[in-house]
Formats: structure tokens, C-alpha cells, sequence
């Protein structure tokens, strides 16, 4: 048993327990029945989700699944098992996963490091998403605090911030990226997942700020500590600097997009006008992501790939997300030293 009387939750947003079109709706009826994700009321909501959203999403959604499926099941909770193994080959804390949607929960992995640390005194709790939304670090951290506040926990939680300008994230990410980009291409994408543009209003704390001004992002403000869009310019900016990639050859999208007024420019129709721009050698990364899933897998390596040649590129690649990458697993684990040090850097306030 470890000395330390602290442990590590690895919150990851989760998938259906299997590509059965009955565990797909379940999945898909708790994901989009979140308010951080959907933020209509209640019965609005419902009527959307269960009445028009599932029912037809789901068979669509079961059969991408099936695409992606491993023997050991789906690719992001395998992916989210292995970066926790690796993680708890570097530290000494025990280390667990809990998924904001599906299994195992948020509750799964508290219960499972009391069982391995009775005396469990803090949780520290890694949010796998670099930058800050509604609909991904939110509610998460909303989520596993309701679970930790109705369980009556005793050990203290403590969440570690989103890290889309940490240097040893970006070192990580840049590194991961090297072997592809030192290669010829024309263009590197950025493929984030898209939000709708109110999420991000919403989220400013000014009430004054976020997309009320095209170059509002590069405008300091406090807003930007919640503004999902200013810190995936921020990581893409860090990120290409330290891989000395000029301005002309790389972008950014959004994908995933959910109905009117998400952030543009779409990755989907992007793809499908880049070769006519002279771009026939693509490279797309998604930095939204640390762990690849449908959202990369299908979404952008089948689907973006098929979109992209037919539209006359020529190559297209898809750079894999950190997944178990050893200087990720180190970032984490300096991460959680971070916070055994007593120090505030990375620590959600």
C-alpha cells in the first residue's frame, strides 16, 4: 500500500458499453441529457433528446462504433485503462479512472481507491481535457464534486486546471507531432471539437468580451480563464512555435458540430475545400482530445479522409492523439507531484 494518502482520478468523458443500438441510446440519452451540453430546460430538452436526437442518432452512432471497436472494447476507455497504468508505473498514489458519461462513473473510481487506500485523505482529480468548456472540464468537475458532496466523502478533492499553455503539455503535444511534421505536407489542420458559440458567451465572466469583437481572442481579458475558444488559439500558437511551423501552412476548425451557431470554420467543410486551395498533402491534428475516440478515429481518420480525397487531395494523415505518450504520462505525473509539493499552479481555484 502506498505511503502517501492521496489518490488520482483520470475523468475522461467516457462511451456506450458496447455498439449495441440499446447501449448507445443509453449512452447518448445521459450524454445529451446533460444541461452543460444541451442548455435548453428541462422539458425542451427531453423532447429533443428522446423524443428527435436519439432515436435517430443512435443507429447511426452504433454503426460508427462498430468501425472503431477493439476486441478489448472501446478505443477511448482501453486508451484511458493503459495512460492509467502507465501513470501509476511513474507514482507511487494509487490511480483510477472515473467517465463524466457510461462506466466506469466518477463514484466507480472513488470507490475503488478507498478500497486500496482506506485511509484516503485527498483525491486529486485530472480532468483529460486541455481547455476549458461547458460541455467537457465543467461538467465534469460539476459532476464528480455533486457525487463527492452526496456520498459524503471525507477525503478532500482537488481538481487540476486545464493545461492548454502548460509547457510540459505543449512539449508533449509537439513532440508526439515531430515525426509527422518533419515530413513534406502541405498544410497542418487543427481540428478542435466544435462548441456552440453562446456556450462560449456564457461562459464569459465579464458579460462583455467572447465573440463580440473578431479579434477578441487576442484582446487580454479575464475572460479567457473560461473562453474554449481563446485557448485552443493559445495551444495552437505555442504548439507551432515550438515546431517552427509558419503561419501560412497551418489552420484551425472545429468538428463535431451539433445544429446553428457553433464555432466556424467547420472542419468537414474544410476538408472539402482544401484541395481546390492547391492543399493535396493534409496533415490534421486533434489537440481537443488526449486520447483518441470516435470523435478522431471515425470522425476524422475514416470520414474526414474520404472527404478530403474526394475532393482531390492526394495524402491525407491523421496524427494520433498523446494517448500513453511517456511525456505525457510524465506531464501527469509532475501534475500530481505538483499538488504533493503544496503548490497552486496547476489547481483549480
Amino acid at each position: 500500500m502506498a505511503t502517501s494518502k492521496k489518490g488520482v482520478l483520470l475523468m475522461n468523458l467516457g462511451s456506450p458499453d458496447s455498439t449495441e443500438v440499446k447501449d448507445v441510446k443509453k449512452y447518448l440519452d445521459q450524454f445529451l441529457m446533460d444541461e452543460r451540453v444541451i442548455d435548453k430546460p428541462w422539458l425542451t430538452r427531453v423532447l429533443l433528446v428522446k423524443g428527435i436526437i436519439v432515436p435517430f442518432r443512435a443507429p447511426k452512432s452504433a454503426e460508427a462504433y462498430k468501425t472503431i471497436w477493439t476486441t478489448e472494447g472501446s478505443p477511448l476507455v482501453v486508451l484511458t485503462k493503459e495512460l492509467k497504468q502507465a501513470l501509476q508505473n511513474e507514482i507511487e498514489e494509487p490511480v483510477e479512472i472515473g467517465m463524466r458519461y457510461g462506466n466506469p462513473s466518477p463514484e466507480a473510481g472513488f470507490e475503488a481507491l478507498l478500497s486500496r487506500q482506506p485511509d484516503l485523505e485527498e483525491v486529486i482529480a485530472i480532468p483529460l481535457y486541455p481547455h476549458y468548456a461547458m460541455s467537457s472540464f465543467e461538467t465534469a468537475v460539476e459532476y464528480t464534486k455533486e457525487i463527492h458532496k452526496k456520498k459524503n466523502y471525507s477525503f478532500k478533492l482537488t481538481f487540476i486546471k486545464p493545461f492548454y499553455n502548460e509547457t510540459n503539455y505543449i512539449h508533449a503535444l509537439a513532440e508526439n507531432m515531430k515525426p509527422f511534421v518533419s515530413k513534406q505536407f502541405d498544410h497542418l489542420l487543427f481540428s478542435y471539437h466544435g462548441v456552440p458559440g453562446r456556450h462560449i458567451r456564457k461562459s464569459d465572466i465579464t458579460g462583455s468580451h467572447c465573440l463580440l469583437s473578431d479579434n477578441c481572442c487576442e484582446v487580454n481579458s479575464s475572460a479567457h480563464k473560461y473562453c474554449y475558444r481563446h485557448q485552443v488559439i493559445t495551444t495552437t500558437k505555442l504548439v507551432t512555435e515550438q515546431l517552427n511551423i509558419p503561419k501560412s501552412k497551418f489552420s484551425i476548425s472545429f468538428q463535431s458540430r451539433l445544429g446553428k451557431g457553433w464555432l466556424t470554420p467547420f472542419t468537414d467543410i474544410r476538408l472539402k475545400e482544401m484541395p481546390a486551395e492547391g492543399i493535396k498533402n493534409l496533415l490534421v491534428v486533434c489537440p481537443a482530445f488526449v486520447s483518441d475516440c470516435l470523435e478522431t478515429l471515425e470522425e476524422i481518420a475514416e470520414r474526414g479522409k474520404e472527404i478530403f480525397m474526394e475532393a482531390g487531395g492526394e495524402t491525407y494523415e491523421m496524427i494520433p492523439c498523446l494517448n500513453t505518450n511517456p511525456l505525457w504520462v510524465n506531464t501527469l505525473a509532475g501534475y500530481v507531484q505538483t499538488v504533493k509539493n503544496g503548490k497552486s499552479d496547476m489547481v483549480l481555484s
